[in-house]
């Protein structure tokens, strides 16, 4: 049962009695399907539909929620919400502080109340209240464990402003509510879902040789196919269009990251497929 303390993250609260009304009304997440003792993925994001803020939302005491972010994001966040709290009942406050993060482990420990993480099909646990349970391994395991499973996050994988939820995955590890009804940005996300037009994805990389930092390109046959995400040794993520990865594949291209060979999958717990034929618009299976 490995256990790492991450500590560059923040956790907002949002308490109140309006609380859940005002997030429901704002974030991807759909409030209603969120559980007890677990957190799910989510994004709050542009009228154009791309995320400025991603983070992991859990409900708290007294009808309060949590929103875990990044620590450098944290203020910017707390600024936005409150431009959008107008006359709702609600308190919006950040703190930085460490969180426990436990991985690849059947059951969690019944001696500490812990988080299940939404993202994951395997047993994967957080934990925000002291005391945390002590770490015997590093940030980067966990990254590696992460990376292995597909799961992107903002900073390493891509940038805020840059991105659709689909292209990251939100629609399929539970921080899209398509049934939830309106929020910011939620007609462009809804188009994309009903169309089928989402041809940027998050894939597993495997490289030849260690893959080279996050941010470099990578293409096939010169043509730039999207970019290399986060990295541990020689496994990674990459945002790519499907499209051109599957013209590359079938044309017998070898895909590259710099002057490294990648082969790239899509991760087997996702329901997308690739395109039929190259330019084909890739959508749900």
């Amino acid at each position: 049962m490995p256990v790492a303390h991450l500590e560059d993250r923040a956790i907002l609260t949002v308490s109140g009695p309006d609380a859940e009304h005002f997030l429901q009304n704002l974030i991807t997440t759909d409030l209603s399907a969120l559980r007890e003792h677990a957190v799910l993925p989510g994004a709050l994001l542009s009228p154009q539909g791309k995320i400025l803020f991603d983070f992991l939302v859990s409900r708290a005491e007294d009808g309060a929620f949590r929103l875990e972010c990044r620590a450098d994001i944290a203020d910017d966040l707390v600024r936005r919400l409150t431009l959008y709290r107008l006359r709702a009942k609600v308190d919006i406050a950040a703190a930085t502080t460490p969180v426990a993060v436990v991985w690849d482990d059947a059951n969690a420990p019944e001696d500490r109340p812990l988080l299940t993480d939404g993202r994951f099909k395997d047993a994967v646990f957080r934990r925000y209240d002291p005391p945390l349970p002590a770490a015997d391994s590093a940030p980067a395991d966990w990254d590696a464990y992460r990376i292995g499973h597909g799961i992107a996050e903002s900073g390493t994988d891509y940038a805020l402003g840059d991105a659709f939820p689909h292209d990251v995955l939100l629609d399929q590890i539970g921080g899209v509510g398509f049934k939830k009804g309106c929020y910011v940005g939620q007609e462009v996300v809804s188009r994309m879902q009903h169309r089928g037009t989402a041809r940027r994805r998050v894939l597993l990389v495997r490289g030849e040789h260690p893959l080279p930092a996050p941010g470099t390109e990578v293409s096939a046959n010169g043509r730039a196919v999207g970019t290399l995400g986060s990295v541990s040794g020689k496994d990674g993520l990459a945002v790519v269009r499907i499209d051109r990865v599957k013209d590359a594949m079938d044309r017998g291209e070898a895909v590259m990251a710099a002057d490294v060979p990648v082969v790239l999958t899509i991760p087997e717990w996702a329901t997308f497929t690739w395109p039929d034929s190259a330019g084909a618009e890739a959508g749900n299976a």
